[in-house]
């Protein structure tokens, strides 16, 4: 289960977009390499709307 969608690249119709807005969850799409900084496991705060993905702990 997720609870929010972090994706390097892709826009508002990728299918990252499309199933976080389908499941109520928050999405921050085309960011560049935040999938090779964090690791299986790590703990997120995801921000929709401002974009932003703060790594907790």
């Amino acid at each position: 289960m997720a609870a929010g969608v972090v994706v390097d690249t892709g826009g508002t119709l990728s299918h990252a977009a499309i199933v976080a807005r389908e499941y109520n969850i928050p999405a921050v799409l085309a960011t560049g390499d935040a999938t090779s900084k964090l690791k299986d496991g790590d703990r997120v705060m995801v921000d929709g709307t401002s974009g932003k993905v703060v790594k907790l702990g």
